[in-house]
């Protein structure tokens, strides 16, 4: 085993980057979170937060007034498609068939507006988003609000994991005049692409406390065609403050803070905002902030003698154990679902993304360096061979994310987490075989009921399941340890963990046969340097080569599919086409910046485990291609995007 200092003494990105992600893919952050389908205010532990449409405008939005006309049911899709069929965005070919007369990114669009003298209307998402599946289906498969976006606007639709540049410019515009921001997310712009009114999920009529998405409509074409003037010189005082902000720079300012000081101050505020009894720093939604566990990590090894010390590395370990145990983790088909919706790690948003998958999978093997306890490592090898299963392209590649819907049965309508629930009677049919030896009667069904916490009337509390969806329904969290259910059934402990992982298996089996959520196929080469360092470094902890392999057919793939040789660029996306092909869009969409730190960053981590020098050398030349491309020689620091990839958008920023 490789000591600690080697794969912990490298050093963290504490920016927004160095959470796996820039921008809005981002598996958790420190500052200003934009957390997938919410606003970003903090402590709010219902689901039904995840509904609350924030509107944020440089002009003055009225609320939705009394009258509200219901519209009629949601048409069916339109047999026609829209131009978005020719795009390769699984979040795209989700609204090919929308009635809403769609463009992607791109000039066209962008001249049309011009032309007619109309504003954009951006939506961004992505696939797996359960509230941009909600949106789609309330508002742009319905005929009346298509023809007012048709009529009045140039509509245009963005993948944000595929263009993070557009997704983090109009994010920064949303959170800046709002109380947050998630996705979808709905935008107005000038022809010119200067925001003026900005939003996240609308529901598609007025409520009590909410605007509906045809009221906003009806009054920005209205505000539009009579107070367009004030609307452009508000855009552009918003677009200017925006611009001085968001610039970085070393200029003639003092000197930063030297590193000690800024970690000191760094653990000083993840130790105030500690949840002591669950882990975790913040009330509810909870996410796994992997970034932030390997920070305490390595503020552990530069101050193990110290009492901070050893409450960082206590913070963190206890954190991934309660994660561990909790209902975020899928302990049937193992893997991390997306954040926690309580304090308690309990009920998930079940969302599956590739990049918490590779952080959390480097964070437990560092877990288990540190502690010794083989429960860790064996939380990193389940996550690996969920990826293995689920995630993976059979030439090498990673897929990007799963969906948190699913069908209950095959033909029903989608409902989140349906694929993951359990009632009690299911479990019962499928264990029901006698255990022997108990103080009691007992199936293998009731121990795994009592050790996982699963009841008749379902653990799901009616405040996170807002629908009521989710009643008599069940999330598998442990709710004992193996010595206690033990006593509890006067049962050896070796042999109610055979028991456990036998039931665990059978309701694997069972699951096979529900429909699966859906596989969001894109490849972001971002992510799969993640997962290069996922599979890297937990195979070089455990000592095992198979691991490794997979992190090495991880880089052979992206110098395959997603590196240009001629220029020497990497691509950002590519699609899983059929029989096993790879497809790419044409014209290809270049990397970001995150692409080239976080491959950069697997390939440091595969030479490490594997000593193979060529991706050592490859590393290098992406490094200077990444300080070719972003570096800011007057400004100092690196840029998200390309300067010729981000032209005509008010912003470049940087993290």
């Amino acid at each position: 085993m490789l000591g600690a200092r080697a794969w912990l003494g490298r050093g963290l990105l504490l920016s927004r980057a160095g959470q796996g992600l820039a921008s809005s893919r981002r598996c958790p952050e420190a500052l200003a979170p934009t957390w997938p389908h919410r606003s970003a205010s903090r402590g709010s532990s219902s689901r039904d937060k995840d509904r609350s449409a924030t509107v944020s405008s440089s002009v003055s939005m009225p609320a939705g007034g009394k009258g509200n006309r219901p519209s009629g049911p949601s048409s069916a899709p339109q047999k026609v498609p829209n131009r978005l069929i020719n795009e390769k965005s699984p979040y795209l070919q989700q609204h090919a068939y929308n009635p809403v007369d769609w463009y992607p990114w791109g000039q066209e669009a962008f001249d049309k507006a011009k032309k007619e003298n109309k504003p954009i209307f951006l939506s961004v998402g992505y696939s797996t988003c359960h509230w941009c599946h909600v949106m789609e289906e309330e508002s742009f498969r319905n005929e009346e609000i298509s023809r007012l976006l048709n009529e009045d606007f140039v509509s245009v639709k963005v993948d944000r994991e595929e263009r993070p540049d557009v997704d983090k410019v109009y994010m920064t515009f949303v959170q800046a005049t709002s109380s947050g921001g998630g996705w979808p997310m709905n935008v107005w712009l000038t022809p010119n692409l200067q925001p003026f009114v900005g939003g996240t999920y609308f529901p598609p009529e007025d409520g009590l406390t909410r605007v509906g998405f045809r009221t906003v409509l009806l009054r920005i074409r209205d505000q539009w065609k009579q107070n367009k003037n004030t609307l452009l010189e508000n855009s552009q005082r918003v677009t200017t403050a925006l611009l001085a902000r968001s610039e970085i720079s070393t200029g003639d300012r003092q000197l930063p803070p030297s590193a000690a000081i800024m970690n000191s101050r760094c653990f000083q505020q993840l130790d105030e905002g500690y949840d002591e009894e669950y882990g975790g720093f913040a009330e509810a939604p909870k996410f796994p902030t992997p970034v932030i566990l390997s920070f305490l990590f390595n503020y552990w090894l530069t101050h193990r003698l110290t009492q901070d010390g050893s409450r960082a590395q206590q913070m963190a370990l206890h954190t991934l154990k309660m994660m561990a145990n909790g209902g975020i983790r899928d302990h049937v088909g193992q893997g991390f679902h997306r954040y926690s919706t309580d304090r308690q790690w309990h009920v998930p948003h079940f969302e599956k993304m590739l990049c918490d998958q590779a952080q959390l999978a480097v964070v437990y093997s560092q877990a288990f360096q540190i502690s010794g306890d083989e429960f860790y490592s064996d939380v990193a090898k389940g996550i690996l061979h969920y990826v293995a299963r689920s995630l993976s392209h059979r030439s090498g590649g990673f897929y990007s994310a799963e969906d948190a819907d699913s069908p209950p049965e095959r033909g029903m309508r989608p409902k989140e987490g349906a694929f993951y629930l359990w009632t009690v009677k299911e479990v019962q049919q499928l264990l029901s075989e006698p255990v022997l030896g108990a103080t009691e009667p007992l199936t293998s069904g009731k121990l795994l009921m009592k050790h996982y916490g699963l009841t008749e009337a379902g653990n799901i509390s009616s405040s996170q399941d807002p629908k009521a969806e989710l009643q008599g329904q069940n999330v598998l969290t442990v709710r004992y340890s193996l010595e206690l259910t033990a006593a509890r059934f006067g049962l050896g402990v070796e042999a109610v963990q055979t028991m456990l992982n036998t039931g665990l298996e059978k309701l694997s089996q069972a699951r096979k046969h529900r429909p699966k959520p859906h596989l969001d196929s894109k490849m972001l080469a971002a992510w799969n340097g993640l997962m290069v360092s996922g599979y890297a470094v937990t195979g070089a902890v455990l000592g095992q080569d198979r691991l490794i392999n997979y992190a090495t057919n991880g880089a052979k793939f992206l110098k395959r599919h997603m590196f240009d040789v001629a220029s020497g660029r990497l691509m950002r996306t590519c699609y899983a086409g059929s029989g096993g092909t790879v497809e790419h869009s044409n014209p290809p969409c270049w990397g970001f910046l995150e692409d080239y730190a976080f491959v950069v960053r697997g390939l440091l981590d595969l030479y490490e485990a594997s000593q193979e020098s060529s991706w050592l050398e490859w590393a290098l030349r992406l490094q200077d291609t990444q300080d070719r491309f972003f570096w800011d020689s007057r400004g100092g620091g690196y840029f998200c995007s390309e300067a010729e990839l981000g032209a005509g958008l008010p912003l470049r920023l940087k993290d």
